[in-house]
């Protein structure tokens, strides 16, 4: 069920109005969460329909923003600064205007009487659940100052991990699109051009060079369904998402090709080992842990079987044995887990699996594109110096036909 965010007015123990927001599942849900702060609620609204906190016309946050405003924040929390001081210096600081807007909404929610995590949770596109749970944790308990290092550090090393990602397919995508176009330029604009010297000369076409005129011929007269081709496959691979068990089947299928499954399944168990470390590290209970971990698991294959662990675990089973019992996760995952429960050290023992499995990902797409590159120089090398070779052996032949 998805969270719903509500604005309150209540009484508090001494008589006094109190008034902010509370994220719950429904408004009955609500109503129990602000009797168990010692509330009495007089009114609740549905915050749902809200603008988004601090929207921007001028651009999306990036993550470094984020990860520059945990760096700030943590610098002046540890430094015991109040929450609404250190927005209000960390607006005054903040390069990007998109979050100097979003720091500025936020400070406001908070002079109004919301606490940082529920006016976090107005922008989900930007904080994640991980995020807003680790800072509730933190408000809740007194502990922001010992739990915004490990929050920070822990989105460092995601940025670090994305931009290192990406900066290895930098170099194959620039290769894929070379090739393709140098192969394009040459069926376009100078096989062509061997059609008219032929024809001049009236003598027969091999058969070799004969495909690749007719290739040429075809590429030239629907050359432009290929673009379509592609958008359209392009769509219908997004439109799969939007239904759960196409989706769902699709995850499947992704997980179970060669190579790239693996690199999925790493990097997914990453991701929820450092977010279900973290959580752990910061207090939050297991089961709730659990339910936020699976939220930042994009492979939905890999969410259910997270459900039927978080069963599982509901029923007394130790998580290890739960992740276990899906066969799905590897080996790995579930030995450190069942060890880190037995020596009350779980939520480190997460978080240095989670570097375990970002560092195999990274090996294994340093292998993976160590052998790509020269893989698609060759593949260049020969589709061009064939079409190269096919067309002068032609010509030579010709000219041999000739003398």
């Amino acid at each position: 069920m998805s969270v719903l965010h509500f604005r309150y007015q209540a009484y508090d123990a001494d008589g006094q109005i109190q008034t902010g927001q509370i994220s719950a599942e429904s408004e009955k849900e609500a109503v129990r969460q602000l009797q168990g702060r010692q509330l009495v609620p007089v009114k609740l609204a549905s915050a749902s329909t809200r603008r988004g906190l601090g929207r921007s016309k001028g651009g999306k946050i990036r993550p470094t923003d984020v990860l520059d405003f945990t760096n700030g924040l943590r610098t002046l929390v540890e430094a015991r600064v109040p929450i609404d001081k250190a927005l209000r210096l960390l607006a005054g600081i903040t390069e990007s205007e998109q979050m100097r807007t979003l720091v500025e909404a936020l400070r406001k929610e908070v002079k109004e009487g919301q606490s940082l995590a529920d006016a976090m949770e107005l922008r989900p596109d930007v904080f994640s659940k991980m995020y807003i749970n680790i800072i509730r944790a933190g408000e809740e308990g007194g502990i922001m100052h010992q739990l915004l290092p490990g929050l920070a550090d822990f989105l460092e090393t995601s940025t670090r991990n994305r931009q290192a990602i990406l900066s290895a397919m930098i170099y194959p995508i620039v290769l894929v699109f070379t090739g393709i176009i140098s192969v394009l330029l040459l069926l376009v604009f100078v096989i062509p051009q061997f059609a008219i010297m032929f024809e001049d000369a009236g003598t027969d076409i091999p058969t070799s060079a004969a495909f690749l005129l007719a290739m040429s011929d075809a590429i030239k007269q629907y050359g432009w369904l290929i673009p379509v081709l592609l958008i359209g496959m392009l769509a219908w691979w997004r439109w799969q998402d939007k239904d759960p068990q196409n989706r769902q089947r699709k995850d499947r299928f992704l997980l179970s090709t060669p190579i790239l499954g693996q690199l999925l399944l790493y990097r997914e168990c990453a991701v929820f080992s450092r977010t279900l470390g973290a959580l752990l590290q910061a207090g939050v209970p297991l089961i709730r842990a659990l339910r936020v971990s699976q939220e930042v698991v994009a492979n939905t294959e890999l969410t259910q079987s997270l459900k039927k662990v978080e069963e599982d675990v509901r029923s007394g089973t130790g998580l290890g044995a739960a992740l276990e019992k899906t066969a799905v996760f590897p080996v790995l995952l579930h030995q450190l887990v069942a060890v880190g429960e037995e020596t009350g050290r779980t939520g480190s023992i997460l978080v240095k699996t989670a570097e375990t499995f970002d560092q195999n990902v990274k090996n294994q797409m340093d292998r993976l594109v160590s052998a790509l590159q020269p893989a698609l120089i060759l593949v260049l090398g020969i589709a061009v110096g064939g079409i190269t070779i096919t067309m002068l052996s032609a010509v030579f032949s010709m000219n041999a036909v000739q003398f």
